[in-house]
Formats: structure tokens, sequence, C-alpha cells
């Protein structure tokens, strides 16, 4: 298995900061981060008070687990989080093995089995869709319930800009040469209402610095086989999932949750009136939509639609 550190080879300072700064304060987040090994890889996670219930959160790309600092408070009111930056997102380890699908996902149920989470509730928008939809056909009744959304999904793909270019570039060459933080930069222009707090903007500036940003695209760059093969798997997701997704995604369009819905055994659909970032632009309906569901909205999933 090729592991690659977080940092740049030979970037002292960063290798210093992740020495140093093994739990983050920063001043005015919710949002504590702290770092442990798992499976050989250094993860960056954060986690919120006991409560009886579990969640965990996998961030979106190309962002962190801080996507979640504008619901974090009101999501910990009804269970216990642990936010995760997935293994070559954020500020985690990169592993070549991992960055496809299907092997996210089933990473993804040993990284709940890491954190001794019970039976745990997952949100995972953007990136975490299909990983999450290929965990729970791998195990099924692991997951309680699942949270997706804004994340490609449909075969044939439906993808818009920019997503539809970085998936079909021939080869990753062309990007090599830009600047990561332009491209990040670029793509966090869509966020329409919600003022970034300026660390955020430089976490997910500095997650994708070096060679992070450009390798991370592999992931997306197996959608044209994966969503192939989880398109069939789809049916037999037994799991009760709420699809959240933004009305106005140019990136992925909403067509992606239209065809989970239409799909999926347990599924329930709201489509907000947002871009592509949701979670931030939304932050308010996003939450109320996740604590209703984890409330026991998932227990009724699909029942409508049985009956």
């Amino acid at each position: 298995m090729t592991t690659h550190s977080p940092y740049p080879p030979g970037d002292a300072t960063a290798a210093r900061a992740n020495d140093t700064r093994r739990v983050s304060n920063w001043l005015n987040g919710a949002i504590k981060t702290q770092f442990r090994t798992i499976e050989g890889l250094s993860i960056r996670y954060a986690e919120s008070a006991a409560r009886d219930d579990h969640a965990l959160l996998l961030c979106p790309w190309p962002e962190s687990l801080f996507a979640f600092e504008p619901t974090w408070l009101r999501l910990a009111e009804c269970a216990h989080l642990v936010a995760v930056d997935l293994p070559g997102f954020g500020h985690s380890q990169r592993s070549d093995a991992l960055l496809s699908v299907r092997a996210m996902g089933e990473f993804v149920l040993r990284l709940a089995d890491a954190f001794g989470l019970e039976n745990p509730h997952v949100v995972g928008p953007d990136i975490g869709t299909g990983a999450l939809l290929f965990a729970a056909a791998t195990q099924p009744g692991r997951l309680r319930s699942l949270v997706v959304g804004s994340g490609a999904s449909a075969f044939p793909l439906e993808l818009g800009s920019p997503l539809k270019e970085w998936v079909e570039a021939p080869d990753l060459d062309e990007f090599r040469r830009i600047d990561p933080r332009q491209i990040v930069a670029r793509v966090l222009t869509s966020i329409e209402r919600y003022a970034l707090p300026d660390f955020v903007r430089e976490d997910y500036l500095s997650a994708y610095a070096g060679d992070r940003f450009v390798e991370s695209m592999r992931y997306v760059r197996t959608y044209p086989t994966e969503l192939a093969v989880l398109r069939d798997v789809l049916p037999r997701v037994e799991t009760p999932v709420q699809i959240i997704a933004g009305g106005r995604d140019s990136a992925v369009p909403p067509v992606n949750a239209e065809f989970l819905d239409a799909r999926l055994l347990k599924p329930k659909l709201d489509i907000i009136d947002a871009g592509h970032f949701v979670w931030e632009d939304a932050a308010d309906a996003y939450a109320a939509l996740v604590t209703s569901w984890w409330r026991g909205g998932y227990a009724t999933a699909g029942s409508i639609a049985a009956g």
C-alpha cells in the first residue's frame, strides 16, 4: 500500500506544525481537530461530546471537516459526532489504494470500527455519496442511516463544470502546471451565501497544497467505472438514505439525487434552493433536515412508497 504524507516533501515547517498541533483550538471555531493513526495513516478528525447516538461525518472535496463548522453545534445536540478528513482529502494522509469509490466505502466501515461507533448515522456529502452507498451495500445493517447528496451518482454520468472536465481529461498533466491554491480558490467562489471564515478558507487551501489536489482528483476519475457498478448495487441498499441536494448545483446537477431517489429502497429526497455547497450556503436547512432525520425520520423512510 502506497501512502503519502499530507505535507509536501521536505516541508519541515509543515511537519513541525503537524507534530505540535495535535489538537487545533481555533479561537472562534466550534470544531477542535486531532490526529490519530488508523491503518498506518495519519487521519485528522474532530469529536463532540458524548451522546446516546453516534454520527460519523465525512469531509466533502475540495474542503475538509471544517465544512461542518456552520452546522456542528446543532448536529452535536442530537448525536456524538466524529468528523473525519478522508485519506487523501482535507489534512489526512493519502493512500493510493483508497482513491476509488468502492475502496473508500470499505475504509469507512473500518473507520467506524476504529472509532468504536456502533450502528452510527453517517453523513457524507459530495465525494462521500458513492462511498457510503457501497459501504451500506457491503455490510447491511452496519450503518443506521446515511445522509448523502451533492455527489456524482448517476450512470451514465451527469456532471457539470468543472467536475466534468476533471473526470474526462485525458491525463492530469495540465492540472499539475496550475497552482492548486488557485484551483481550490476558484471552486470556493461557488459558495454563494456563507461567509467563509478566514481560518476555514486557509484550511481548505492548505489541505490541497503541493500535489495533494491533483492526486485527490484520481478519486473522481474512477467515476466512469465505479458508478456503473454502483448503479446495479443501489436496489440492494437496505439502509435508509436521506438525499440532500442543491437545486442550482452546476457541478453535480440534481438529476444525480433524483437518480438515487428512483432506485434506493428507503430514500428521502430534499432539494434545497442552493448551489453545490448546500451544507454551508443553506446550513440552517441542512441541519434541520439532518437532525429531523436522526430523530426518527430515517425509521419511516420508504414507508410511503412501500404502501
